[in-house]
């Protein structure tokens, strides 16, 4: 069994595409499907042992792929990362600015400690990899970004720092697709709503409660699987979306939407797209 894209066989041959955050959740499955559709995908992050188990199942499928480990709020350890690829590779095609991170509380008790952690691996660590990627390759030679935000747009109770740094990467993303489109750099964001994917099960107490209710307030009923999130960022990538920068995707089943007014009707109506063959359902849901 193997990666089941809607997208065409070789969409990618003979690009690099970097993906942040590679070794689990979310970006282990783009990694997946950007290597299943012919791309050489460079996945970066903390973990070393977490980035060797993806090149492992990557390469036990034929695709093709390497790792950076890299923390991306280390200035410095980004530009070492980005000329290794370009030693390795000769060239980078695109970027996911997928890696980021936050934990459940309500903004009364967030230290400024926490608040800075936050925005630095959601909004400056992102600024980070554009900046190297534009300066170091794609300036030059054109290219793809895509910054992974979240649904943001009514505020994020209880991730309030992650909701400003966030909201602070779509515009970013806004300003980095008028100032670098004479290079033929495109710079789109992807807004993710409830996604189950691995990292929730970095949740516990109140969070999981509070992430288990949130189903019932969204209009299609559901969360969001990773291959849906992924399937978004293909399509950024590709010379499909090529009119297309300055803008955010939703994939959100429709959550911002929702209004006092309307009440929800639970239904069974949206089906799942699942094409990630190693995805596994979250422990928080098989729990509920």
């Amino acid at each position: 069994m193997s990666y089941d894209s809607i997208f065409r066989a070789g969409l990618f041959d003979g690009q690099v595409i970097i993906v942040t955050g590679g070794g689990s959740g979310i970006g282990r499955c783009i990694a997946h499907e950007l290597a299943a559709l012919g791309a050489h995908v460079v996945i970066m992050g903390r973990k070393a042992e977490k980035l060797a188990a993806v090149e492992a199942e990557i390469r036990s499928e034929g695709g093709k792929v390497s790792s950076q480990i890299c923390d991306i709020r280390d200035e410095e350890g980004v530009a070492t990362a980005i000329e290794a690829v370009l030693a390795d590779q000769g060239r980078i095609d695109g970027l996911v600015n997928n890696a980021g991170g936050q934990f459940y509380s309500p903004l009364k008790d967030i230290s400024t400690k926490g608040f800075e952690a936050v925005v630095r691996n959601n909004l400056t660590g992102g600024f980070n990899m554009m900046r190297e990627v534009y300066n170091r390759w794609m300036a030059a030679n054109g290219g793809a970004i895509v910054n992974m935000i979240v649904d943001m747009w009514m505020g994020l109770p209880n991730f309030a720092h992650s909701g400003a740094a966030r909201a602070g990467m779509y515009s970013l993303t806004q300003s980095a697709a008028a100032e670098w489109a004479a290079s033929g750099v495109r710079v789109n964001s992807l807004a993710a709503g409830m996604i189950m994917s691995s990292g929730f099960d970095n949740y516990t107490g109140d969070a999981v409660d509070f992430i288990r209710q949130s189903a019932g307030n969204i209009p299609m009923q559901r969360v969001g699987t990773v291959s849906e999130v992924s399937a978004a960022i293909s399509f950024l990538l590709s010379p499909g979306a090529a009119f297309i920068t300055g803008t955010c995707l939703r994939v959100d089943g429709g959550g911002p939407n929702a209004r006092r007014h309307l009440k929800l009707e639970p239904h069974g109506n949206s089906p799942r797209f699942q094409g990630f063959h190693l995805d596994s359902t979250p422990d928080l849901f098989r729990a509920s």
